[in-house]
Parts: C-alpha cells; structure tokens; sequence
C-alpha cells in the first residue's frame, strides 16, 4: 500500500501573482519556490512537473453555486463524494448532520483500516478539547470526525510529550504559551518538520490539519501571514530533508481558498492547489486523474 502525507493548508488557493494582496508571493519561501523551478505558489503556474514535485489546480466548487466552505470541502476530500450538492450547497465551518452522516458511513481514514493499513492525524489536541467535546460544547471539525467515526485516537498532550504528535503551529510556542495548557516540547521549524518525516514513516497514511492558514486568512493581517507561512517553510524544509523516496509521496492541499487573496476578505472562489511531492513516476501514477476535490480520495 502506498505512503501518503497530507500536508493539509486549511484555506489555500491558488491567488493572484500580486505581493499586495497574496502573501504566498510576499513572503520568502525558498523550500517552496525550490520545488516549484523558483515560482511562487500562485494562479497561473499549474499544471507544473518538475524535478521534485507537481503542481495542479483543483476545483472546489464542484458545479455547487456559492462560496466554498470547509465542513463540505474537507469532507470531499475525505470521501471523495461531492457533499456540497448531496446536502444542498456549502457549509461550514463545522458539519451539519446531513455532512457527519456522509463523513461517518465510509472515509479515507475508515479505507485504509479497511485494507489492512494505518493511519493516523499528527494533531495534538489539549484537555481542553476533548472536555467540551465531551460535553457538547465543542463539534468535531470534517477531519477529526473523521478519524472518530474511523475508530482511530486524537493524540493529545501526552503524545505531544512524548513526541508523537505537534502542535497547531507545529513548533509548540503557541501551545507553551498557553499557561492553561500541560507542558509542550518547543521545537525549531526545521526539527518539527523532521520529526513529521519521522512520524510519517509508521503509517500508510498520514494527516496534519494545518489550519492556522485559515485562521490568518480571516484576520487579513499581511504581516502576520507572511510570518506564519515563512515558518511553514522552514518546516517543510526540515521535512523533506529527512524525507526518502521509498516512504512515497507528500500531498499539499486545501479545501477553499482564503489567505491567497487577503484583499477579498474571506473564502474565495479560486481553485486549490494540489502539489505532490515525491519520484516521478509515483507523483504521475497519483496525479493523472485529479481535477476536483473529490478526485483526491481516488487517487
């Protein structure tokens, strides 16, 4: 069974090739421009096949009228149904009913148990989260309800601790500075993305929800996400030199657009980038037949 990483950027598109309103231009992103022959990460370059990696731009309107969003985006890809038009449009940013009942029948996570492989979401999630999902308080987002409905653990603290996990920022600054919080490792950007290597070579199928780009998006703070996908860099820098070839192939991804266009203030309407990482001829095997979201699951 193949390998599979999914670096998944929580509402990325592919924007305008404009420093003023896309920060994936503005920022400095050499581990990124690297794979893409010096490019940013920007509307008009895909498809793209180069050395290290390929670069398509999918559809996430899926013939659905309105502006995408993430609880039927997410769930998509995850089961490769188009759920915006089985529950009647877009939704989010939690799943309604009609789209947990779809995530909760059959996903990718629910697939690869199914075959005898594992899988497994890198997230650490603190007490705080599963206390008021306990009590009602809090709904799982698509992916971790996902993995739930899959009979597969949220890592927590602990797993956090002991390494087997990171946190939303991948470095664990932002959970240390939550003095609520247990106490988290602190790693560089670069020794969090080799431990991401790392983790990723015990499972068939690996996920990390990066949703801080999301996040950053919606504040429409220019400097604020050049920092953030600046680091993003560094981290994608130490993963792939850590990365082999034999433990297959990367995937980065998203579910909508946002934080590519800081000056349409929310998610927009621009296709998402799907750019796969790894040996030519896997990255051709798995990328030949993606045009939209729900093409993902299949391939």
């Amino acid at each position: 069974m193949r390998r599979l990483l999914v670096l998944f950027l929580d509402g990325v598109g592919l924007g305008p090739p404009d420093a003023e309103r896309n920060p994936l231009v503005a920022a400095r992103m050499p581990t990124l421009s690297g794979l893409l022959g010096g490019e940013a990460l920007q509307q008009g370059l895909a498809p793209y096949e180069g050395p290290r990696a390929t670069l398509l731009a999918l559809d996430c309107l899926l013939g659905v009228a309105g502006v995408p969003q993430s609880a039927t985006g997410q769930a998509a890809i995850l089961t490769g149904r188009n759920v915006a038009a089985e529950v009647g449009g877009h939704y989010g940013p939690k799943p309604s009913p009609a789209v947990a009942a779809i995530l909760r029948q059959h996903n990718i996570f629910s697939a690869v148990k199914a075959r005898g492989g594992s899988a497994a979401l890198l997230n650490a999630y603190p007490p705080q989260y599963f206390q008021a999902i306990a009590r009602g308080r809090r709904l799982y987002s698509s992916i971790p309800m996902a993995l739930h409905a899959a009979g597969i653990a949220l890592r927590d603290a602990a797993d956090l601790q002991a390494g087997r996990a990171l946190s939303a920022d991948f470095t664990g600054a932002g959970w240390a500075a939550r003095p609520e919080f247990p106490p988290a490792p602190i790693y560089s950007p670069q020794e969090a993305g080799r431990l991401l290597a790392r983790l990723a070579a015990d499972h068939n199928l690996t996920w990390f929800d990066y949703w801080l780009s999301d996040y950053v998006g919606h504040r429409g703070d220019m400097q604020t996400a050049i920092r953030w996908l600046e680091q993003f860099d560094q981290v994608l820098a130490g993963l792939l030199e850590r990365w082999k070839a034999q433990q297959g192939l990367i995937l980065l991804t998203s579910d909508h657009g946002n934080l590519e266009d800081l000056a349409a203030r929310g998610h927009t309407l621009n296709p998402v980038p799907a750019l796969i990482i790894g040996p030519r001829a896997q990255r051709r095997q798995f990328s030949h037949r993606l045009h939209d979201l729900t093409d993902l699951y299949h391939a």
